[in-house]
């Protein structure tokens, strides 16, 4: 793990896990201290520390000689992101745009039992097939994001390695008969675990946009849900806002959207 960042090491490591453990990956354990080690490049000590810190707020329960696992959140607990929901009209022709003159690179599809975490988004039951696919999109300048979608099998069939690297989920989708008709989308920010640190060509803990999206078609019916994570230097959402509403009550509403990269 690079020192780039004005952060210590173990927080940089607790920042990581914490956005891991909200995404649910680590639903069946945590990796145990010596592979969290070598997965950061720290310390075993800096590792114990983070892991302490998660402990202390409630995040993971830790017992000796056994795995580390996370602690459910409470279903009362308030989310902290309020997703912006969205006709699909303009975003859709810009990310179909958007991804017509990128480049991608496909570094895993496979169909898979849900997780949880998909399966309450997708709103399907838990451990329904879907399609994962994992890609790294790409402009001239080099790696832009890094994407991981979620399509459930009842909706469409898997598509192949080839279309995935050469069309947008969005346009195959059409191309399979549904129909799109909005999304739900949250921005946030995310800081980069190895993995996606190697694919975006970023050092760990790098500052990235993280995109969260789940696309409904014309009946309402989630069909995808996707997780991109962009870097903040090539990537741009802009939103064009206008003032309406009574005197007392004036609103800004977004009339129009755009995902553009540079």
């Amino acid at each position: 793990m690079r020192s780039g960042l004005p952060l210590p090491k173990y927080h940089r490591v607790y920042l990581v896990l914490r956005e891991h453990l909200h995404d649910g990956l680590y639903a069946d354990g945590l990796p145990g201290e010596l592979a969290l080690t070598r997965q950061f490049g720290v310390a075993r000590v800096t590792v114990r520390r983070a892991l302490e810190q998660l402990a202390a707020e409630g995040l993971i329960a830790r017992h000796p000689g056994r795995a580390t696992r996370p602690i459910p959140p409470s279903a009362a607990e308030p989310s902290p992101e309020v997703p912006a929901q969205t006709q699909l009209t303009g975003l859709l022709e810009n990310l179909v745009s958007m991804g017509l003159r990128t480049t991608v690179a496909v570094l895993d599809t496979q169909v898979l039992a849900a997780p949880s975490p998909v399966a309450q988004a997708l709103q399907i039951e838990p451990g329904a097939a879907v399609q994962k696919a994992v890609r790294v999109r790409s402009t001239r300048d080099g790696p832009l994001s890094r994407t991981t979608t979620w399509v459930p099998a009842a909706v469409a069939r898997p598509f192949t390695r080839k279309e995935l690297a050469r069309k947008p989920i969005l346009l195959l989708l059409e191309e399979a008969g549904v129909k799109v008709g909005r999304a739900e989308q949250t921005i946030s920010a995310a800081l980069a675990d190895a993995e996606v640190a190697e694919s975006l060509d970023v050092p760990v803990g790098s500052a990235l946009l993280a995109v969260r999206r789940l696309i409904r078609d014309d009946k309402d019916r989630p069909v995808q849900w996707l997780h991109g994570l962009y870097r903040p230097d090539r990537y741009e959402y802009q939103m064009q806002l206008s003032r309406v509403g009574s005197i007392d009550a004036r609103v800004w509403v977004s009339r129009e959207l755009a995902a553009r990269f540079h």
